[in-house]
């Protein structure tokens, strides 16, 4: 399963008022595993950008007009999410703004060049109904470090969303495996006997255990671990 992480950086808040993209990264995952092969790009908008805007993101326009424009590098960021699972935080704003710039150029919408677009925010608002739930809020509930995060940037937050969208689904996909046949709802069981005593016993190492004891301390911070209730249950 290949799923891109992806965002932008504008001039503004609304295509239809003449904003541009200035800057769009993408971080690939395979199977769940990043695999270094990032996509990262600043543009020429051909304009300024809002103060507003330029206080979240601090690209000036002296600093984007050697860039390239988005028409010059459209095919190579169609390419990267070509067949993909695009995920984005908050994707109504950034599919408003790739596709206005498609359009530009008389491409068809972004989600004809990807297997589907995720909302990794509506996601979280089923996770945590009425709790904020920003990248930055999100962070800090999955104790994922941000603070070298002082600016807005594309290829930060992609980073940064990636463990979040990591830890918000960990777990999802860990007893079963994909098939890739959707007459079975994704996944097949495995067939045949097994000889359970046959199989090996590891033992988790100090490490490992200090590690499920960090992740148990994040879901508490999410709102509850179920391990822990039932740790504190006596049995029957």
């Amino acid at each position: 399963m290949r799923q891109i992480i992806l965002d932008t950086e504008t001039t503004g808040l609304d295509p239809a008022d003449g904003h541009r993209i200035i800057e769009i990264a993408g971080v690939e995952m395979i199977n769940r595993r990043l695999t270094g092969n990032h996509l990262h790009l600043y543009l020429n908008p051909d304009r300024d950008s809002d103060p507003e805007a330029l206080a979240i993101h601090g690209l000036t326009t002296d600093f984007l007009k050697d860039h390239p424009r988005f028409e010059q590098v459209a095919d190579q960021i169609l390419d990267y999410v070509r067949g993909a699972e695009v995920i984005i935080h908050n994707a109504a704003f950034d599919l408003k703004f790739l596709n206005a710039e498609l359009a530009r150029i008389d491409k068809p919408a972004f989600r004809t060049a990807c297997a589907e677009v995720t909302d990794s925010l509506l996601y979280a608002r089923e996770l945590f109904p009425g709790k904020r739930n920003s990248l930055d809020a999100l962070c800090e509930r999955f104790g994922i470090s941000n603070a070298h995060r002082t600016l807005h940037g594309a290829l930060l937050d992609s980073e940064l969303l990636a463990d979040v969208w990591l830890a918000m689904t960990r777990g999802q996909d860990e007893l079963l495996m994909d098939s890739g046949d959707d007459s079975q709802q994704g996944y097949v069981m495995l067939e045949g006997d097994v000889d359970l005593a046959s199989l090996p016993v590891l033992q988790a190492s100090a490490e490992e255990l200090a590690a499920h004891q960090a992740y148990l301390d994040s879901l508490d911070k999410a709102g509850g671990s179920i391990w822990r209730k039932l740790e504190s249950e006596p049995l029957a």
